[in-house]
C-alpha cells in the first residue's frame, strides 16, 4: 500500500513539530521547504525536502521552490480518475495527501507603518496560495490546513477511519472554504496596501459571512441580518448563547454597547456591572462583589433598567441571579454563570443568557504597551475579551449610513484601575481630594459608553445620574442631575465626567448647584478660561484629559 505523503510549509509555526510527529506516527511521509524543513530536523524528525521531489534546487532566495509539477501534480491528482493516475505514474510523481501551509506575513509587515513597497512585495506570497489552493480544489482527496487550530481535528478524522466518514466530508469542505476565504482576505490586504500609495485613502475590502437572519430590523417593516467581520469572531460575533430566544436586531446593538461600557472596567480589581438601554448605560457600579455592584448600578435609574441589557466582569453566581430574577431583562452577559444562578435565570425562558469567552482570561504585566498605556502593567483585572480588540493594529469598526461606509480604529477605553489621570491636568486652583481622583477615575471610564452629549455623575464607585444624547451639554447636565433626583440619591460631594469640553460655564454652574466638587473633561474650548474660572468660583477641582470620547 502506498505511503501517504503530507507538504508542511508554514510561516506561523504554531503547534507544527506536534502535528508533525502526529502525522509521522499514523505512517505519514513528511515533505517540507526552507525554515519549516529545518525546524522539524531539529526537532529530530525524518523530512524529504522539496527539492529531492522536483529534482530542482530552489531559485531567487526561495521566490521559487515549489512551484514544479511534480508538487502540483500530485495535489490536483484525482484519485478516482485511472487517467490523472496514470499521467502521475508516467512522470514518475506521486500524489500529495495532505498539505499545511500559512502564508508569508504581509500584514504583520506593512502594518509597522512606512514599509517600502520593494520589502513588502517580499512578504507575498506565490507558492503558499498556489499549493493551498491546488489542496481545496481537490479537497475530496487532499487535506489542507492554514490554521494551526484544525490540526487536532484532522488528527481526529484521521484517527476515526470509516466511523468518522460523514464528518471527514464536512471537514474537507469547512477546510476549503477557509482556504479560499484565507486567500481572498490575504489578496485584499495587498490590493489595499498598493493602492494606498497611490490615493489619497485606499479602498477596503470585507470579508462577512451571515451568521444569523434576523426577523426584522430596527422596526418591524426592516427586514435585517447579522454578519461576521473577519475569519475570527471577535465582540458580539464571539458571544455564545446558553439559553432563551434568538437575538434581534436591537439586541446585538445593545449588547455591542454592553461590552464597549464594560471594556474600561477590564482591569478593574472589583467587580463591575453595566446596566445598558439603547445602547447606552443607564447605570454602572463596581462593587465589593457583584451582588453588590449590580445593586449599586441598578440604584441609578431602577425605571429604565426594565427590559435593559447587562454586562458583567465577573462569573455571575446564585446571590447576583437571585437579585437579577427581580428584573425584566432581555439580555445578560458575563463570563460565566455558576450552576445555581443558571438555576434561577433560566426559570424565566425568554432572557438570552450569553457568556463572553475569555472575558475572565487575567492580563498581566502587557497593558503598559500601545493602547493599553494608561492602564497599570501591575493591575491583574479581568477582560482579555473585553480589551483585546483594542491591541490590534488593523482592527476597523465599521458603520453604515445611507450610501456608503464609515471606517474608523475602534475607540481606546480609558482603563479604570489603573493609573488613569497621571497624564490629567488640574486646571483649577484646588486640587482633587484623593477619594476624588478615585471617583474622577471611575467616572472618566464610565462616560467611555455613554452617547454624545454625555455627562456623568458619580461617587464611591458608582453612577448617580447620566444624561446622554443631548442636542446641548447643559440639557444633558440638568437630566443627570434630574436622574439622581428621581432615583432619590444625593449628589454633595459627587463628581462629574464630561465626553467633550464644555463650550460654555452654564454647565459648570449647574453642575455646582447640584452639589458636585470635582469634575474632569478633555479641555480644548476656547472658552477654556472661563469654564475653568467658572469651577475656581464654585470651588470645584477640574481636570482636563486632553482627550474626547465622543460616542456619535
Amino acid at each position: 500500500m502506498r505511503r501517504r505523503r503530507a507538504l508542511l510549509s508554514v510561516s506561523d509555526k504554531s503547534g507544527i513539530v506536534e502535528f508533525a510527529r502526529a502525522l509521522q506516527q499514523r505512517d505519514f511521509e513528511l515533505l517540507s521547504t526552507g525554515g519549516t524543513a529545518r525546524v522539524l530536523r531539529e526537532a529530530g524528525l525524518p523530512v524529504t525536502g522539496v527539492a529531492d521531489v522536483t529534482s530542482h534546487p530552489e531559485m531567487m532566495e526561495g521566490r521559487v521552490k515549489t512551484l514544479h509539477p511534480a508538487i502540483h501534480a500530485g495535489l490536483l491528482a484525482r484519485r478516482d480518475r485511472a487517467d490523472d493516475m496514470d499521467a502521475l505514474e508516467e512522470q514518475g510523481y506521486e500524489p500529495i495527501d495532505l498539505v499545511a501551509v500559512n502564508l508569508y506575513p504581509f500584514r504583520e509587515t506593512v502594518a509597522r507603518g512606512g514599509v517600502p513597497v520593494g520589502e513588502a512585495m517580499e512578504k507575498v506570497d506565490i507558492g503558499g496560495p498556489t499549493m493551498i489552493r491546488a489542496a481545496a480544489k481537490n479537497h475530496r482527496d487532499v487535506w489542507v490546513a492554514v490554521d494551526p487550530d484544525d490540526y487536532s481535528e484532522i488528527l481526529a478524522i484521521l484517527d476515526a477511519g470509516d466511523d468518522g466518514a460523514e464528518g471527514e466530508s464536512a471537514l474537507r469542505r469547512r477546510l476549503a472554504a477557509k482556504v479560499f476565504r484565507h486567500i481572498s482576505d490575504y489578496d485584499a490586504a495587498v490590493a489595499t496596501y498598493l493602492e494606498a500609495g497611490e490615493v489619497e485613502a485606499a479602498p477596503f475590502h470585507v470579508s462577512a459571512p451571515a451568521v444569523q437572519t434576523l426577523r426584522y430590523g430596527e422596526n418591524p417593516d426592516q427586514t435585517a441580518s447579522f454578519h461576521r467581520l473577519g475569519p475570527v469572531p471577535v465582540g458580539v460575533a464571539a458571544l455564545e448563547k446558553l439559553h432563551g430566544k434568538d437575538l434581534s436586531y436591537n439586541n446585538i446593538l445593545d449588547l455591542d454597547g454592553a461590552l464597549l461600557s464594560l471594556a474600561p472596567f477590564a482591569f478593574s480589581p472589583r467587580p463591575a456591572v453595566a446596566i445598558i438601554k439603547h445602547t447606552t448605560p443607564c447605570g454602572l457600579a463596581v462593587g465589593d462583589d457583584l451582588a453588590q455592584a449590580y445593586a449599586r448600578a441598578l440604584a441609578t435609574d431602577p425605571v429604565s433598567s426594565f427590559g435593559s441589557v447587562i454586562a458583567m466582569n465577573r462569573p455571575v453566581d446564585e446571590a447576583t441571579a437571585q437579585s437579577l430574577s427581580k428584573l425584566f431583562v432581555e439580555c445578560l452577559v458575563a463570563p460565566g454563570y455558576d450552576d445555581d444562578a443558571l438555576e434561577i435565570l433560566t426559570r424565566k425562558k425568554n432572557v438570552r443568557i450569553l457568556v463572553a469567552p475569555g472575558m475572565d482570561t487575567p492580563v498581566e504585566g502587557e497593558p503598559r504597551d500601545g493602547p493599553w498605556a494608561d492602564a497599570s502593567a501591575t493591575v491583574k483585572g479581568t477582560g482579555r475579551f473585553l480589551a483585546e480588540h483594542s491591541r490590534t493594529p488593523e482592527a476597523r469598526v465599521f458603520r453604515s449610513v445611507y450610501g456608503g461606509v464609515l471606517v474608523q480604529s475602534p475607540p481606546v477605553p480609558p482603563f479604570y484601575g489603573g493609573a488613569g489621570g497621571d497624564d490629567w491636568t488640574v486646571a483649577t486652583e484646588r486640587r482633587p481630594s484623593e477619594a476624588e481622583w478615585d471617583d474622577l477615575r471611575f467616572a472618566w471610564g464610565a462616560v467611555f459608553g455613554v452617547k454624545s452629549n454625555a455627562i456623568l455623575l458619580a461617587a464611591r464607585g458608582a453612577t448617580l445620574g447620566i444624561g446622554a444624547g443631548q442636542m446641548s451639554r447643559v440639557d444633558a447636565s440638568r437630566i443627570a442631575v434630574q436622574k439622581a433626583a428621581d432615583a432619590g440619591l444625593d449628589l454633595a460631594g459627587s463628581v462629574l465626567a464630561s465626553d467633550a469640553f464644555f463650550p460654555f460655564r452654564d454647565g459648570v454652574d449647574a453642575a455646582a448647584e447640584a452639589g458636585v466638587r470635582a469634575i474632569v473633561q478633555p479641555g480644548g474650548s476656547v472658552r477654556d478660561e472661563e469654564v475653568v474660572a467658572a469651577a475656581d468660583e464654585h470651588g470645584i477641582a477640574m481636570v482636563l484629559t486632553g482627550r474626547r470620547l465622543f460616542r456619535h
